[in-house]
């Protein structure tokens, strides 16, 4: 299984669309379990993956570094806003699987959501652990809002030398709906013209070059349109990928820590197996024909849906959308592997739960 391990809900940045630090009465901000209690509840699992989470975890590298050196798992990930990787000790760098770095665009995107200089930080951060030696996968992972272009912002990071995927999550339930202008018209005019640009510019580039362009929704859902991998949630949330507060609650899934639904058990009392297969998406989600690509999408909006019923089938579209997108082009990706262009195993990223969530 993969578990988040909160090792600080507290964030330096205060970015406009989650607002940094996770309140002290929503997760405490140290750590209140003993470390023996995570050692112990880990390693009952044999197959454990372990992703470095917060706020941002790289405030606590000496807890990382305990983690890494004590803890049996078979897998390392961390999501970071990059600006303190120059700090990690290339030891324990170069045994990550995978670091994503929280990125949302060319610089004044990324600074206008995030703060002022955080793009240059977290860009160079990025090539110093590529000049250091770092040989796992980096993804810059995108927060999609209002002044977002999905095309000209994914075009942009692809094209950066250390990255070689991009995933984005839409801004969406988590974030007020009137953060949004006109999110119906920003869908319509922006959001959809532009993934079928990227839509277009993926599959030429497969059929010109034999490569596949790491854009992970996309090489995520035709994963699935191909039957390789199993199907439910992408990311894992409920079924086999499970948060470690700093109290040591479990909870089904990172965000919502405050919802009684999302708590499943404490390490101090609980199992791994014990909570594996404990939460499931609702309906509609269930009967939805899209259901066996997109999984539900995400169980916190499954369950919450704090944009109400019509937010949520809004919401819906934009999957649909997306999924109809690589139903189109899947013969042609049929041909690049009928052709010898591709191989199927080119197909099958992630070959891990890398903790990218898949679909936006």
């Amino acid at each position: 299984m993969l578990w988040f391990i909160f090792t600080t809900p507290v964030c330096n940045l205060n970015c406009r669309y989650c607002g940094g630090t996770i309140p002290e009465e929503v997760m405490p901000h140290e750590i209140r379990y003993s470390f023996d209690e995570l050692k112990r509840f880990i390693e009952k699992d044999p197959e454990a993956d372990i992703a470095f989470y917060g706020g941002e975890p790289l405030l606590k590298m000496d807890f990382i570094e305990k983690v890494m050196n004590s803890i049996r798992a078979r897998n390392f990930f961390l999501q970071t806003n990059g600006i303190f990787l120059n700090h990690l000790k290339p030891e324990l760098l170069s045994r990550f699987h995978t670091i994503l770095i929280s990125l949302d665009g060319p610089e004044d995107i990324t600074d206008y959501y995030r703060g002022k200089g955080v793009y240059r930080a977290a860009v160079r951060n990025a090539e110093l652990i590529r000049k250091r030696g770092f040989e796992g996968d980096i993804i810059a992972r995108m927060a999609v809002s209002q002044e977002s272009d999905i095309y000209r912002d994914v075009m942009h990071l692809l094209s950066l030398w250390p990255f070689d995927h991009v995933h984005w999550q839409l801004n969406v339930v988590w974030d007020p709906e009137d953060s949004w202008k006109d999110f119906r018209a920003w869908l319509r005019d922006s959001y959809y013209p532009g993934l079928k640009r990227l839509a277009d510019f993926w599959i030429e580039s497969i059929e010109k070059y034999g490569k596949i362009p790491g854009i992970v929704p996309f090489q995520g859902i035709m994963k699935r349109l191909f039957g390789l991998e199993k199907p439910g949630l992408p990311c894992g949330a409920g079924r086999d990928a499970f948060a470690i507060a700093t109290d040591g609650e479990i909870l089904a899934c990172p965000i919502g820590g405050e919802f009684e639904w999302n708590h499943l058990g404490n390490i101090a009392r609980s199992e791994p197996e014990d909570v594996r297969n404990s939460v499931f998406p609702d309906e509609p989600c269930p009967s939805c024909p899209y259901y066996g690509v997109c999984g539900g999408r995400c169980l916190f909006a499954n369950k919450e849906r704090l944009w109400g019923e019509e937010g949520f089938n809004l919401i819906c579209e934009t999957v649909k959308y997306t999924i109809d997108l690589m139903k189109e082009i899947k013969p042609r990706v049929e041909g690049a592997l009928s052709d010898g262009i591709i191989s199927e195993d080119d197909l099958r990223y992630p070959e891990v739960n890398n903790t990218t969530e898949i679909i936006p």
